[in-house]
């Protein structure tokens, strides 16, 4: 019997062909077909920290079959730590014909820290009927947190009469990367042709404005992509996709502020202005449609509106070295009672606190008083207000004369307190701290030091580090810190020696020795570094935070906005003493 040669190389010709068009083979009749392939997969194979409210996606190499993207097409099995079988995940399959794209919508959030099998059955075919050729399978491990989503947007899903000078804005759950809020991942078509314009980012809202009007009834559609990510790094679970329609007119706008949007070293007195396209409706420029916050504060003031110029006047200094955002509301409208397009809002820095950088207490903020061997009271009914008292490492022994002293909304903590737990840990920290405190005030160079007169008694200081090598006294006089409408302008004294301020009584001390604060300065602001011991005179009004070397103490009378905080020594209330939080 002859061999057929022929008949020996058709199998080898159909494999070989099978491998490089990607063939699929029915056994009666050959090759019939390219075979459907996976392309790719969201997650990919392998990833971890997937967010827990992930909706699966397949991308195939060409359209598919729709009535084959049945439930026995795809299925995601859950394992927990130690192999715990978390059984099928249930959710919602759906096929895109236009992307090949199918996507699987989990029922609920997946559990967390679990490991994912999801397997794309053989059974879906394309148009051809042609299936794939095994089942594709791969795995994913879940995280601990949701995917950011789009929370809110302006025009919002399905608006109509959209002015044609909108700018569309998307609001996100959380504080989004900005660097993923560009041009490509946030769109804006009309139809299959693109708009042209700038996208920007603040806090957690995304903006695209459009470089030209947009056509009247006209529908468009906006687009963020999965390509935006929150600052982790997590993108959206899903390309978020809103429709609106525009109407025929254009609305009122702002064409300057004054100062400028990202605007610095901005005046501490300055009055805020808008200027709008046209003229407004001057009852709707009020205090309710042009505001202005410092963080989530809202700043008092008076707004007034002439021409066509708004103006916010503060009703007190701004903060130096603060970030503000003003903001005019849609509820602004020109007399025919159209409104802005949206909400105009712009961000501006006000000029750098003056004097130097301020001394970080850290955890040693919280007390009034802090000693390293003893605290005291020796006579009369001493206060210390709204702050805790503290000695580390001494015991509580060494604390003595309360009674008659209070603490009021505060406590009394020592180094052998064994209730509540972990209190000598914590006052461990705060004489930590006090130390860092001390030694940044003391090594404080910037703005250069200037040497302190030999009496303060008498002067008026502008905020600086203001320094003796030995000694320092305030005596013949008061003296006078003048902030310069700066209220978080700083001071730093570096005494290289002791610190005493001298009075008589009664309180505040007529002879002199008082601190006195103007120009806005606060007590909080003042800083007195002491390279070894304190005195703070009788029935003096003293001001700011003494971090001493060694011992401080208050004379008879003598009362404090600020603290007393000891490295080393005591600090000792002579009588009727008083210490108020700054």
């Amino acid at each position: 019997m002859k061999t057929n040669r022929k008949g020996l190389w058709v199998p080898a010709i159909t494999a070989l062909l099978l491998a490089f068009m990607g063939g699929c083979k029915d056994e009666k009749v050959g090759i019939v077909g390219v075979c459907p392939v996976v392309l790719s997969t969201d997650p990919a194979n392998l990833a971890t920290g997937v967010p827990l409210d992930k909706t699966i996606t397949v991308v195939f190499s060409e359209a598919m079959n729709p009535a084959t993207i049945t439930p026995a097409a795809f299925s995601l099995q859950g394992s927990a730590s130690g192999g715990r079988g978390l059984g099928l995940v249930s959710g919602v399959l759906s096929y895109d014909g236009a992307t090949a794209t199918m996507s699987f919508k989990p029922t609920a959030n997946l559990t967390s820290n679990a490991t994912f099998t999801a397997t794309v059955a053989s059974s879906v075919k394309d148009q051809n009927g042609n299936a794939l050729q095994a089942d594709y399978v791969w795995t994913f491990r879940s995280g601990t947190t949701l995917s950011p989503s789009v929370i809110s947007t302006d025009p919002a899903n399905n608006s109509t009469g959209v002015f044609l000078n909108k700018q569309v804005t998307a609001t996100f759950s959380e504080p989004m990367n900005p660097s993923t809020l560009t041009s490509a991942s946030f769109t804006l078509m009309q139809g299959t042709t693109s708009i042209a314009g700038t996208v920007s980012y603040t806090g957690t809202t995304a903006y695209f404005t459009p470089s030209a009007a947009l056509a009247g009834n006209t529908v468009y559609t906006a687009t963020i992509t999965t390509a935006a990510k929150n600052v982790p790094g997590t993108t959206l679970a899903n390309n978020f996709v809103w429709t609106f329609t525009t109407g025929t007119i254009s609305a009122p706008k702002v064409n300057t502020t004054d100062p400028a949007n990202l605007a610095t070293g901005v005046a501490l007195n300055k009055v805020i202005s808008a200027t709008f396209s046209e003229a407004m409706n001057p009852t709707t420029i009020s205090s309710s449609t042009f505001t202005l916050m410092n963080g989530t504060t809202l700043v008092a003031g008076t707004v007034n509106y002439a021409g066509t110029t708004a103006t916010f006047t503060p009703t007190s200094n701004l903060l130096s070295g603060t970030t503000y955002k003003a903001t005019i509301t849609s509820g602004a409208k020109n007399p025919a009672g159209t409104s802005l397009a949206n909400d105009y809002v712009w961000n501006f820095n006000t000029n750098p606190s003056l004097g130097p950088q301020g001394v970080d207490l850290k955890s040693v903020a919280r007390f009034g008083i802090i000693a390293g061997v003893g605290v005291s009271n020796n006579a009369g009914f001493s206060v210390i207000n709204n702050l805790d008292v503290g000695i580390y490492p001494g015991a509580r022994s060494s604390v003595t004369g309360f009674p008659p002293a209070i603490v009021v909304n505060g406590s009394i903590f020592a180094a052998d307190d064994i209730a509540p737990p972990g209190v000598a840990a914590m006052l461990l920290q705060a004489q930590n701290d006090l130390t860092a405190a001390y030694n940044f005030a003391a090594g404080a160079t910037t703005p250069a030091p200037a040497v302190a007169p030999a009496d303060l008694g008498g002067k008026t200081l502008a905020p600086g580090i203001w320094t003796s090598a030995s000694t320092m006294l305030l005596q013949n006089g008061n003296l006078t810190l003048d902030a310069q409408g700066d209220a978080n302008a700083v001071w730093i004294f570096q005494i290289g020696s002791s610190f005493t301020s001298i009075g008589t009584g009664p309180f505040p001390s007529s002879s002199g020795g008082n601190v006195i604060l103007a120009g806005g300065a606060q007590a909080k602001n003042v800083y007195w570094q002491v390279g070894a011991s304190a005195t703070i005179g009788d029935y003096t009004s003293f001001q700011g935070n003494v971090l001493t070397f060694s011992s401080i103490t208050m004379n008879s009378g003598a009362q404090a906005i600020g603290r007393m905080l000891a490295r080393n020594g005591s600090v000792v209330m002579t009588n009727t003493n008083i210490i108020n939080k700054p």
